[in-house]
């Protein structure tokens, strides 16, 4: 939730606008930061009520870019580049020139939020179905699948074999003497 409300926000602004008052006069009399005064006049007049207003946005990169590109063309602040394209944020856009920087556009898609996997997902992996594949597989494809299959029968026989004998070891060494 936002710490101050649209209504707070507007009469911070239009005390500011009225009363032809800095920012720091400003600052003193609502208790607010005077940056943080400066950002609202400056969204409020490009953007008017809507500037100030709450806003959840995710940009693309093309739009990173454009913004970027306007920036460096006109010589534009951070400050003065959030307010003129309604970014709440002027540290997106310094974040945004740095990623540039190191990555060109690749770095400006959005990223992946949250925490990163601890382990990859499992490749997927495609089972052949039996009713319909075995007519297209091979005579070498089906000797293959029959003689996988009689070794994990074998398997499966040695152990259940194993499992029936022991109980029978278990007996003998619970025994005491």
């Amino acid at each position: 939730m936002s710490k101050h409300s649209l209504a707070f926000k507007l009469s911070v602004v239009e005390f500011c606008e009225k009363g032809g008052r800095s920012a720091r006069e400003v600052c003193v009399h609502f208790g607010v930061d005077h940056a943080t005064v400066r950002k609202w006049v400056a969204s409020y007049e490009a953007h008017g009520a809507a500037g100030l207003a709450k806003k959840f946005s995710h940009y693309d990169a093309a739009f990173k870019l454009s913004v970027l590109q306007r920036m460096w063309e006109d010589g534009l602040s951070y400050r003065q580049t959030a307010a003129l394209f309604d970014i709440r944020n002027k540290g997106s856009v310094v974040d945004w020139e740095r990623r540039h920087k190191t990555g060109g556009i690749d770095a400006l898609s959005p990223r992946r939020k949250g925490r990163p996997r601890s382990m990859p997902e499992p490749p997927i992996s495609k089972q052949p179905q039996a009713s319909h594949s075995d007519e297209a597989k091979s005579r070498e494809e089906l000797l293959a699948e029959l003689n996988s299959l009689r070794m994990e029968n074998a398997y499966l026989k040695k152990l259940e074999a194993l499992t029936r004998k022991q109980p029978a070891l278990k007996k003998r060494k619970s025994s005491k003497r």
